[in-house]
């Protein structure tokens, strides 16, 4: 049985190494939080197959959380794009919407 440091287990240099890495401190006032860029081409590919689902559907294809979910993120995904591209998708995904709830 391995024996467990002395001192306060608070403070101990092992808190935080839970699955066996340890990463930079948030709270170390020199933090720089880490940026995520998506990759536009994986964007892209994720958007245009809501949109082909959308297309192929002759009723809504989604139960109304699924609904929910595309109606908040999908106009927030088209922000990793080119502004104009992104546009025209927002524009693609409001009208292939209003015709599946007109159907």
């Amino acid at each position: 049985m391995k024996k467990m440091p002395s001192g306060d287990p608070m403070s101990s240099a092992r808190q935080g190494d839970l699955f066996g890495h340890e990463g930079p401190d948030p709270s170390d006032e020199n933090f720089e939080t880490p940026e995520y860029h998506a990759d536009p081409d994986e964007v892209r590919k994720e958007l245009n197959g809501i949109l082909a689902e959308m297309r192929a559907a002759q009723a809504m294809p989604w139960d109304e959380k699924r609904a929910a979910l595309y109606r908040t993120i999908f106009p927030q995904m088209t922000n990793w794009l080119p502004e104009e591209e992104g546009a025209q998708l927002r524009f693609q995904f409001e009208a292939e919407l209003e015709r599946l709830k007109a159907a």
